[in-house]
């Protein structure tokens, strides 16, 4: 364990304040950040973890105490001072990188099977979510543990009937394991945000045989689009949706947020085995 000093010392030293713009929130207090590290488990030692929105650097000391080699990509440059100061108590163990994150192409970065490890900023969470999830099968990234705000983890989570039911749940859950580990108070910020955080883990899982994602991404739009509709109005703009129905033993006359995740992968099953395949590329 290597001494890291109070990061509320950190923040004043560097002149350090939460932007609001970039969606930034402080998380002050070590022991929470060295549990939010350990969700992985012991697997991190030694291994590659990807990071984004450092900020002050508490998260990433927490993994850099771990045992981690971090990648942390960060677009505040008034933060990378801070995180300059842990790459020297970490000789070799840090890579900083100033960008967008939703500008950067993570496998070159960190290669396949790294774990990202992030308190997300709030404006690009759910997008960079959505893109990792849409990675080709098995994913670069072995594990997924991210802090959001409270109500877009119940959506990650949720099942079929759930207020919180819809788009995400089925990207998150047709071929991957979400859970929220625990909830965060709004007091464990800088500044406190006016919600309440909580920290979710994800594995992947075996991808569904015969399944194009874009074609249940396609699904999903037009059904929980207009979710509080039966599925016989919602989905007739998608080709060969409702012929599909009775032989799945899907009523048309369900919504969207009663038909399981299984149930849209079946459906998606069908339809991606009578799309035509993609043009051949010429030479």
């Amino acid at each position: 364990m290597t001494a890291l000093p109070p990061l509320r010392e950190v923040i004043a030293r560097h002149g350090l304040t939460a932007s609001k713009a970039l969606g930034q929130n402080f998380l002050l207090d070590r022991q929470l950040l060295a549990r939010i590290a350990a969700i992985p488990g012991d697997l991190l030692h030694g291994q590659s973890v990807y990071e984004v929105g450092p900020g002050p650097g508490g998260l990433t000391g927490a993994l850099l105490d771990a045992g981690a080699r971090v990648t942390a990509v960060e677009r505040d440059r008034r933060c990378l001072p801070a995180l300059a100061e842990l790459a020297e108590l970490f000789p070799g163990h840090l890579t900083l990188i100033e960008e967008d994150a939703l500008k950067v192409t993570e496998e070159p970065l960190v290669g396949r099977g790294a774990h990202v490890v992030s308190n997300l900023p709030y404006n690009v969470g759910t997008a960079l979510l959505l893109r990792w999830l849409a990675a080709d099968w098995l994913p670069w990234w072995s594990s997924l543990t991210l802090m959001f705000q409270k109500e877009v983890a119940e959506r990650i989570v949720a099942g079929p009937g759930d207020d919180a039911y819809g788009r995400l749940a089925v990207a998150a859950q047709w071929r991957a394991t979400p859970r929220i580990e625990f909830p965060v108070h709004r007091s464990a910020f800088v500044p406190p945000p006016r919600v309440t955080s909580a920290v979710v883990h994800i594995v992947p899982a075996a991808e569904p045989a015969g399944v194009t994602h874009a074609v249940l991404e396609r699904l999903t739009a037009a059904a929980f689009g207009q979710r509080r509709k039966m599925l016989r109005q919602s989905l007739k703009s998608v080709e060969g949706a409702l012929d599909a129905l009775p032989a799945l033993g899907i009523a048309a006359e369900r919504r969207a947020e009663t038909v399981s995740v299984d149930e849209w992968v079946a459906l998606a099953r069908v339809l991606s085995s009578s799309s035509p395949p993609p043009p051949e590329s010429r030479p």
